[in-house]
């Protein structure tokens, strides 16, 4: 059912880019030499130079996006992922267009044009994904090439499939009725109309206009989808099935197959292959960057701790990060070494008397937070993500919260969605909903929102990370890594 659109789609947007590069290409040629903004200084190179090219660039680029995956249609609808994908892959077939002309060309090619190309050719290639997208929309709308399904079934899977067809016309889909089981009096499922009966697929088959029949049984029916199978495998239709497992997916659905075993994958972590490695790369280099740049500002805080307060400079304190796993999360000390020798652990409330003469000022500024730059370098935390929390509050709120603990899928950050939409302001439970949110549609260009969101934050001295509870007791010498 899905594959049909998928192949559709793949082909269009096959021949789009492949359009949409070809004219991009020799309009920058155009652009460099026929109108140019710069004035040329080394001459006019023949346009059937760079003509000539072209069929080759066409090929380079539908080898290298093929390659990185931007055909696999993931996903309905148009998506931020999908873009980052297409520009990612565009500027790949670039560099290597770059590359083989140094190496296999004695010919330079303008670096106007080179330049006019890269930038015009991602912008071009994003709207013409746009464009086949509404225009297969506007197409199924018109009931061009439509295939009749039946739906077999009433509860929530069935409803869900049903308003997730009715939403996405483009997969030129109609929805013919839907079968109940023996005994329902139901006349209607999601406003499609009962056409009959399990046991009356047959029938309904013989005298309905059918492509597909779509199977989406809850589990207290799931006894009877051998009968129905056995009722229908002869026919020529596509049958699906729908496991009835949605109530469990937070954070993402898979389907793979395992040597011709099919295989459901729930909420695995979206961060593997190449964007978890993306997103250690940008960690290395950026806390690494921080720790240099930050080190005056780091031994004047260290200094002013030291000589405000007795005890230690620094403490580390226990968190739950990544696949549930603990490690030691290094701050300055802002509060006195006893703070919880008579209470345990217990949350940090507003003007708590607990802190030190400086504790106030690096808390409310974020200051305190500072030396987890140096967790995100050894690879406990990530420069963005949820907040790491004490595992002594985590067994709470896990055993309050359904899922609380998907929030793990992905490394703690220093700053996160839900620290830029509300910090302290908000209460745990929407904290929880903004971390899964940003672990659902985790991507670099959302870390790199997050990531000016908060400098924007901590200028406007609102800070951002703090944690809103206390700390456990200090400990005393130099930071180390256990």
């Amino acid at each position: 059912m899905l594959r049909h659109y998928q192949l559709t789609m793949g082909v269009a947007a096959r021949l789009s880019d492949a359009v949409i590069i070809a004219l991009v290409w020799l309009s920058s040629f155009a652009l460099r030499f026929e109108v140019p903004f710069v004035e040329v200084t080394k001459g006019f190179p023949a346009f059937s130079t760079y003509a000539a090219l072209t069929p080759l660039i066409v090929i380079l680029w539908a080898l290298v996006l093929d390659t990185q995956g931007v055909y696999k249609v993931h996903k309905l609808s148009a998506s931020q992922s999908e873009v980052v994908s297409l520009v990612r892959a565009h500027c790949l077939a670039l560099l290597s267009f770059i590359a083989l002309t140094y190496v296999f060309s004695e010919y330079r090619y303008s670096r106007g044009v080179v330049l006019y190309f890269g930038g015009l050719g991602a912008f071009a290639l994003v709207a013409g994904r746009i464009f086949v997208r509404v225009f297969f929309r506007l197409l199924r709308r018109r009931g061009l090439r439509a295939r009749g399904v039946l739906v077999v079934g009433d509860g929530e899977s069935a409803k869900l499939v049903i308003r997730k067809v009715t939403q996405n016309p483009e997969l030129g889909l109609e929805l013919r009725g839907v079968l109940v089981p023996p005994g329902s009096t139901a006349t209607e499922v999601g406003q499609l109309p009962v056409l009959g009966t399990f046991d009356e697929i047959g029938a309904v088959l013989t005298r309905a206009s059918v492509n597909h029949v779509l199977i989406a049984l809850p589990r207290q029916q799931w006894a009877a989808l051998d009968p129905i199978l056995d009722k229908i495998q002869d026919e020529t239709i596509g049958i699906q099935v729908v496991p009835d497992v949605h109530e469990y997916v937070t954070i993402g659905c898979d389907v793979e197959a395992f040597d011709g075993i099919p295989i459901v994958s729930l909420n695995e972590s979206p961060l593997v292959g190449a964007r978890a490695l993306v997103k250690r790369l940008t960690d290395i280099a950026f806390s690494g960057l921080a720790l240099i740049v930050l080190s005056p500002l780091l031994f004047v805080i260290a200094a002013a701790v030291k000589l405000t307060s007795r005890g230690p400079v620094f403490y580390r304190q226990e968190r739950m990060g990544l696949d549930g796993r603990t490690f030691p999360m290094y701050k300055f000390r802002s509060m006195r070494v006893d703070a919880e020798a008579a209470t345990g652990a217990v949350w940090a409330r507003k003007g708590d008397d607990r802190r030190t003469p400086i504790g106030a000022f690096l808390r409310a500024t974020s200051l305190d937070e500072l030396p987890q730059f140096w967790n995100v370098f050894a690879g406990d935390m990530s420069l963005v993500g949820p907040r790491p929390e004490r595992p002594v509050f985590v067994n709470q709120f896990r055993s309050k919260i359904v899922h609380y603990m998907l929030r793990h899928k992905v490394k703690a950050g220093i700053t996160g969605w839900a620290q830029v939409n509300g910090r302290n302001a908000i209460s745990w439970e929407q904290k929880f909903e903004y971390d899964i949110w940003y672990v659902d549609h985790l991507s670099f260009l959302l870390d790199i929102r997050i990531f000016f969101l908060t400098i924007k934050k901590v200028f406007k001295s609102e800070g951002i990370s703090q944690d809103g509870y206390a700390t456990m007791p200090f400990f005393k010498g130099n930071v180390s890594k256990n």
